[in-house]
């Protein structure tokens, strides 16, 4: 720990900002790591053909129920869907998948930004140390290379640190983007085979 924190005073100001970095990093990825365990699909397979068997068969109330008893987003879109039937379901459908894809890019922008900025904020901490390295050399010469290298050594401390953040956040954003992108072509698919068998439990009315 004593290591970290030589680390953290002979990095200088810059490494004030790169905490803020690391800490947003770790809170966004956790809290997104929660949101995706409450997400997770438990047995939504079993409950999308029971409720798309019961919509095919026109009743409706049952699986309008049906929905309500998973908290999956899946089945909170397919449950809109249902309930606002008759004034556009695919329409509705793609309100409801919209917000739900809404709630799992939280956060992503903040993980996106510091993947960028954390190496632009090191290599920033980097120049001003190399600029205080050649002012001591302009003031003591050569006489004391030590305190010139010692400075240089001490900049690349934000470029390494910078550097360490973006890649450490970069993991979970990919992660993160593979998820929203997996769940929102999910949510297409079951979108388009709910209104088949919608149209089909119509036709089969009339």
């Amino acid at each position: 720990m004593e290591f970290v924190f030589g680390l953290f005073e002979r990095g200088g100001l810059v490494m004030w900002p790169l905490f803020v970095c690391s800490l947003l990093s770790v809170t966004i990825a956790l809290e997104r790591f929660c949101f995706w365990f409450r997400e997770r699909d438990r047995d939504s397979a079993r409950f999308i053909t029971d409720t798309l068997d019961l919509a095919e068969s026109g009743d409706y109330l049952s699986a309008i129920k049906n929905c309500s008893e998973d908290k999956n987003y899946i089945m909170r879109v397919v449950g809109e869907g249902l309930k606002h039937r008759e004034h556009g379901l695919s329409d509705v459908m793609q309100l409801a998948a919209n917000r739900e894809v809404e709630k799992m890019k939280s956060g992503l922008t903040v993980l996106d930004t510091i993947i960028t900025m954390a190496p632009l904020l090191g290599i920033l901490g980097t120049v001003i140390g190399i600029i205080e390295s050649f002012d001591l050399l302009g003031a003591s010469g050569i006489e004391d290379p030590a305190a010139v290298t010692g400075g240089i050594a001490q900049a690349l401390i934000t470029t390494a640190t910078g550097l360490s953040i973006a890649l450490v956040t970069l993991m979970p954003y990919n992660y993160f983007v593979s998820r929203v992108q997996s769940a929102a072509k999910l949510l297409e698919a079951i979108g388009s085979e709910l209104e088949i068998v919608y149209r089909k439990s119509a036709v089969r009315r009339s």
